[in-house]
């Protein structure tokens, strides 16, 4: 066991290290866990074709319909300019001298509206370039202030959230994404506040020891205007917006209320309505409404606002057409290293060394919230990944949790809101892929920035977390 247990924590350490030097988890992660496999003495190819492979595969099977919408609804709002037209409205209307405001502001509703947190990321950089710039405010501080729209309140705590981390639970809980929307709320709040409170704190710090806005090196900006695929007026923002760009900037946040509007119409409204008894047929995998409903609703919400995208600017039809393509492609990668990190997590679990840790996390409460909401955190924070530390717990331990929550009357919606906020807490740790990414587009490196992005994306979505598991416990019925 002792063996075991070695092989387990250099597996991790294996899939850490590298993630962290930025090497594919597609890759990684099959290599990690053959190592755990090594060590527990359990059958390698066995444990790689039927265990690894069919999990990665399941999680490809039930989810990749929400990466492919996604991805191309994001590549359609960049390559028709509305997620640029949205993000330079907002940071006119807050103010450059508020630009960490404007820019958190711009990149949660970006997330908010379902598009993929590498899209906001090269959508958004130049215009917070121009923000900080006008403000003068020191540029290490940029990838804080993306990182906290991006990462935290608006992809697991706003109710309604297309985001993955908000669609996952529902398969487990009979939920939807709109559960327990004022825990949902309070929690998204108590998140943006204390990330706002840190960044605005470490900029006065900063300010005050003389540090100020530098412009990038020449290789960083040649690095971020590679990776970056939209162009973005660095003209000043300092103004009151006006009637053009106002114009401009609602026309580009229409998709995203049709997202969210559509994903509510059909989850309060149209399924109501609607017959889907034929669903427990067997070719139809003997299912309800219930189980696919957080699956259906995303991805007719963001199907129509596609269209909407389409009909809004129909000259562009051509370049529109070839979006679809390249955002196909763009949402293969996510989503295979989001299920590889998910076949990873199988391998471990499958391995006798886990029964011993499952037993432990299950010593810690009797409360399945609890117990959820730590196992979620620290699984997440161990891949890197809140999608796949999400996924992996909710595989191995969901139904568990729900018999759990069920038996003692806790509503099934608190504890798909918990865990989802759990998920986007240790994630961040420096390894997690989608940071690297960030400071990679920033220009910046995890020495210069890494320590606020790990402030505002750790402390505070855990704060939240805690508030809304208290406030479920004392009022389990909100």
């Amino acid at each position: 066991m002792v063996l075991a247990s070695i092989g387990v924590i250099l597996a991790l350490l294996v899939l850490i290290v590298l993630a962290y030097r930025g090497h594919s988890v597609i890759v990684a992660a099959p290599i990690a866990a053959l190592i755990g496999v090594l060590f527990s003495g359990a059958p390698l190819m066995a444990s790689y074709t039927q265990i690894f492979m069919p999990a990665a595969g399941n999680f490809i099977v039930n989810f990749f319909p929400l990466f492919l919408v996604g991805a191309i609804f994001g590549t359609l709002m960049s390559a028709s300019g509305y997620a640029d037209h949205l993000a330079q409205w907002i940071s006119r209307l807050v103010g450059a001298k508020k630009a960490i405001l404007a820019t958190a502001i711009a990149t949660a509703l970006l997330t908010y509206g379902g598009i993929s947190a590498w899209v906001i990321a090269f959508t958004i950089v130049p215009v917070a370039n121009s923000l900080f710039r006008e403000a003068n405010i020191p540029r290490r501080l940029m990838p804080a202030a993306i990182a906290l729209g991006i990462f935290t309140f608006a992809t697991a705590a706003l109710p309604g959230s297309p985001q993955i981390h908000n669609a996952i639970p529902t398969r487990y809980f009979g939920t939807t994404t709109y559960a327990a929307p004022v825990f949902g709320i309070i929690g998204a709040i108590v998140t943006f506040v204390l990330g706002m409170a840190w960044l605005e704190y470490r900029t006065r710090k900063l300010v005050a020891a003389g540090e100020v806005y530098e412009e990038p090196s020449h290789q960083e900006t040649t690095v971020a205007t590679t990776m970056t695929t939209t162009s973005t007026s660095t003209s000043s923002p300092s103004r009151w917006p006006d009637r053009a760009t106002t114009l401009l900037g609602l026309r580009g946040l229409l998709p995203i209320l049709i997202v969210v509007g559509m994903n509510l119409l059909f989850v309060y409204v149209l399924s109501k309505k609607m017959d889907f008894a034929y669903l427990a047929e067997d070719k139809f995998g003997n299912t309800d409404i219930g189980a696919v409903m957080g699956t259906w609703s995303v991805v007719i919400a963001m199907a129509t606002a596609i269209l909407a995208i389409f009909l809004m600017k129909p000259g562009m039809f051509s370049t529109y057409i070839k979006g679809l393509s390249d955002g196909a492609k763009n949402a293969v990668v996510p989503a295979f290293t989001t299920a590889s990190e998910v076949g990873f997590g199988a391998v471990i679990a499958s391995l006798a060394v886990f029964a011993a840790l499952q037993n432990s996390i299950f010593d810690v409460s009797n409360n399945p919230v609890v117990i959820g909401a730590v196992a979620t955190a620290v699984i997440s924070g161990l891949t890197g990944s809140s999608s796949g530390g999400l996924t992996i717990t909710l595989e191995t331990f969901g139904d568990q949790l729900a018999q759990m929550a069920t038996d003692q009357g806790i509503s099934l919606e608190l504890l798909h809101r918990v865990i989802a906020m759990a998920s986007v807490s240790f994630d961040s740790l420096p390894h997690n892929g989608a940071i690297v990414t960030l400071l990679l587009v920033c220009g910046l490196t995890h020495r210069q920035s890494y320590k606020d992005v790990g402030m505002v994306t750790i402390v505070p979505p855990l704060i939240g977390v805690l508030v809304v598991m208290g406030l479920g416990a004392v009022f389990p019925t909100i």
